[in-house]
């Protein structure tokens, strides 16, 4: 007999198989712990006295088409710094960028980067406070930014841009000053919040990975795809990137974390650093 608070073996292969079909993440048995953990609060919001209970509910009273995104959030990964990997950042900085604005012929081009695997936004907020400080110094381009993710959750924390003290302290302390402001909730930890010219050119989208086709432009500039592809069987792995790479402009770039260069030996981009791909 199976305990009750634990996942069955036979829901815990359900779940795994569910969300390895709906957004590609790999859930291998050593995983399992994980998951139970990460699913304890929504029994408590569902008021489900056990794993038993929770597995009846999504698989055997149909309650998974309202509980699937609630799933997904529990279960995917969101391990996000800012400037995570700064090499990336310094080379956008010195390099990347100005190749792109040669390659333009119109006047104050705007510069599109897309972070595909956004996560709470750190990615996508430092990628934008290198560009805005870029644009204060050369006044020659415009930029945007988009950050996607599975995550309804960690795409609202985006939204919100309001970060713990302690996570921006990778940030330069000049960028600091310019981009971040104290956020006051009475009573809570020291946190931070980005400023409203920096929000304002930064948006956040739900996007699956997994899906056929993406509804984005297809003339970005750099897409950020980071630490994720890991989480990948290898088949998904080159649908997504093929997926990517049709929405990169001639010229463009994308970059990898520095944890998958092996995934990119595959793509057929020339590769111009570590875990850099231009699209040629």
């Amino acid at each position: 007999m199976e305990d009750d608070d634990h996942l069955s073996d036979a829901d815990f292969s359900k779940i795994s198989n569910l969300i390895g079909q709906q957004v590609g993440i790999k859930l291998p048995p050593g995983k399992r712990l994980m998951v139970e953990g990460r699913l304890r609060r929504r029994l408590r919001a569902l008021n489900l006295a056990s794993f038993s209970d929770y597995g009846d509910y999504l698989f055997r009273r149909d309650g998974l088409e309202t509980e699937i995104t609630y799933l997904i959030n529990a279960v995917t990964t969101n391990k996000t710094d800012f400037f995570r990997e700064p090499e990336h950042f310094e080379l956008m900085q010195k390099k990347l960028v100005a190749e792109l604005i040669a390659q333009r012929r119109d006047r104050m081009p705007l510069l599109k980067v897309w972070s595909a695997a956004s996560s709470t936004g750190a990615e996508a907020y430092t990628a934008a406070m290198v560009l805005a400080d870029m644009v204060s110094q050369r006044r020659d381009f415009r930029f945007a930014v988009l950050g996607t993710d599975i995550s309804t959750d960690v795409l609202e924390t985006g939204r919100r841009a309001i970060y713990p003290a302690e996570q921006v302290v990778p940030v330069p302390p000049g960028m600091q000053s310019r981009y971040l402001m104290q956020a006051r909730r009475p009573g809570a930890r020291p946190e931070v919040r980005i400023v409203p010219e920096l929000r304002r050119l930064v948006r956040f989208d739900q996007l699956n990975l997994m899906s056929e086709s993406y509804p984005y432009d297809r003339d970005v500039d750099i897409i950020l795809l980071r630490n994720v592809l890991i989480y990948f069987e290898k088949a998904d792995q080159a649908k997504v990137i093929s997926r990517l790479i049709g929405h990169l402009r001639p010229g463009g770039y994308l970059l990898l974390g520095h944890s998958e260069s092996m995934i990119g030996t595959s793509i057929t981009m020339r590769q111009v650093a570590p875990a850099v791909f231009q699209k040629t």
